[in-house]
């Protein structure tokens, strides 16, 4: 993977991600899977999103746009979605999960 790729797949889901609330995943694991396999593809998304979830969700904030009550409320929930869905792709097949991927995406 080129700089270029890098570059372009690091904005697309960074714009993505601010705009569509960490949807910047599913712009990267498009472009990652280019170049990666199936599941170093969601992993790698993994790690390229949490920096620029952090830093979209200190401009929401700063705004006044985040609804903190709501959101402690939905955070041991998503924990522990977060564990079951990492445990699962541990333990599909990557043709699984590659359906599992389209059909999430066209929800």
């Amino acid at each position: 993977m080129n700089f270029l790729n890098l570059a372009l797949c690091g904005a697309l889901s960074g714009c993505a991600n601010g705009l569509f609330g960490a949807g910047g995943g599913l712009v990267a694991v498009m472009m990652l899977k280019r170049f990666l396999d199936t599941k170093a593809a969601h992993a790698t998304s993994l790690i390229l999103t949490m920096p620029m979830s952090i830093i979209s969700s200190i401009f929401y904030s700063v705004k006044g746009n985040i609804d903190f009550k709501t959101a402690l409320l939905l955070i041991p929930f998503g924990l522990v979605g977060a564990t079951l869905g990492t445990k699962l792709l541990l333990k599909i097949s990557s043709k699984i999960l590659k359906k599992l991927f389209l059909v999430q995406y066209t929800l």
